[in-house]
């Protein structure tokens, strides 16, 4: 049984970058020509100066090979692609709370209504309802990189790769989910405000190069397009009691600087599948929790370390990029491209 908030009849406008190992978790799941239809692939990456300066680029389909090219696909064209695995067990109900009982877990719905399931997961995002139930104490905290952030869909103004500026305390991406549109992501860095006024974006990235205004005029005129939203982390060393579990930002949400939020979501989902077939579901969070600890821990830390990075000093940052930024992203991506890690 899959239970939604809400019955999921349309989705919201914004776009998803799945990093080469979300390819490759959908690919174990049987998805890859599905998701080769929508979006677009990102072949290669660029980290530039708030002024456009080349700083280092990534080969990223020679990083992560055919079968696992990260790809930026719209929210709708992913939801769309998972809707046609399900059949008639999904439900359109709010979850109130959950409690672990002998023997499975006990959850009440909105309204007073109280079922029982043999396991119970949690894939209800940064501020998970079952999260709260069972681990009252772990709430989510402000990312280390900003306490919060734009992210705007837009007509492509040219871009043909993966795109990042960053300046002294910002920092503006832009990602081509087609030749026709981009996915942007702006947000303060070394733990900044970004008001939710969007006269923030226009005092920003004043001095930003042509791409980025493009993408700002755009938004002017068309406020719609614009989503203003905290960036919030979790970090617990909980991920399950009894019979019920977290994944994805439930258990583990981070900045979406490396792009592991949906990947380590669909990851958790292969990892938990599998120790639940293997039997004594008593114990099949702990060992679920075991087997995806220290990947998760590895990209907690490249979060961090490259949030503080960051946060520096525009000069001494630019400085040091041309060696350090290679090398930071072979250091995140390298352990991920084991997909041992969910079977």
């Amino acid at each position: 049984m899959v239970v939604e908030r809400a019955a999921r009849t349309s989705a919201p406008g914004l776009a998803i970058n799945l990093a080469g190992n979300g390819v490759a978790a959908f690919a174990h799941l049987g998805l890859s020509d599905r998701l080769n239809k929508v979006g677009q692939p990102t072949r290669r990456r660029e980290y530039r100066s708030s002024g456009g300066t080349l700083l280092f680029e990534i080969n990223e389909d020679e990083f992560w090979g055919p079968h696992a090219r990260p790809r930026c696909v719209r929210r709708s064209d992913l939801l769309a692609m998972l809707d046609m695995q399900h059949d008639d067990t999904r439900r359109s109900a709010a979850v109130e709370s959950v409690r672990p009982r002998d023997g499975g877990a006990e959850v009440t719905f909105v309204g007073g209504q109280v079922e029982r399931y043999g396991f119970v997961v949690g894939a209800d995002g940064v501020r998970s309802v079952v999260r709260g139930s069972v681990f009252p104490g772990h709430r989510s905290r402000a990312a280390v990189v900003s306490t919060a952030a734009f992210r705007i869909m837009a007509p492509n103004p040219g871009l043909d790769c993966y795109t990042m500026w960053s300046g002294a305390g910002s920092t503006f991406l832009l990602i081509p989910v087609d030749g026709d549109e981009v996915y942007a992501f702006a947000s303060a860095t070394g733990g900044g405000q970004v008001d939710a006024d969007p006269s923030w974006l226009d005092r920003t990235f004043v001095d930003y190069p042509e791409p980025v205004k493009a993408v700002l005029a755009y938004a002017r005129h068309h406020r719609e397009v614009l989503h203003h939203s905290p960036i919030e982390e979790v970090r617990t060393d909980e991920w399950s009691r009894g019979r019920v579990a977290l994944i994805g930002d439930a258990a583990h949400a981070t900045a979406p600087v490396w792009a592991q939020g949906a990947a380590l979501a669909v990851e958790d989902a292969l990892a938990l599948a599998k120790v639940l077939s293997e039997g004594d579901w008593d114990t099949a969070g702990v060992r679920y929790q075991q087997r995806r600890r220290e990947r998760v821990q590895h990209v907690q830390v490249m979060t961090d370390r490259f949030s503080q990075a960051l946060a520096l000093p525009a000069n001494v940052r630019e400085r040091n990029m041309a060696i350090a930024g290679p090398k930071a992203y072979h250091e995140v991506f390298g352990p991920l491209r084991d997909g041992r890690a969910w079977r």
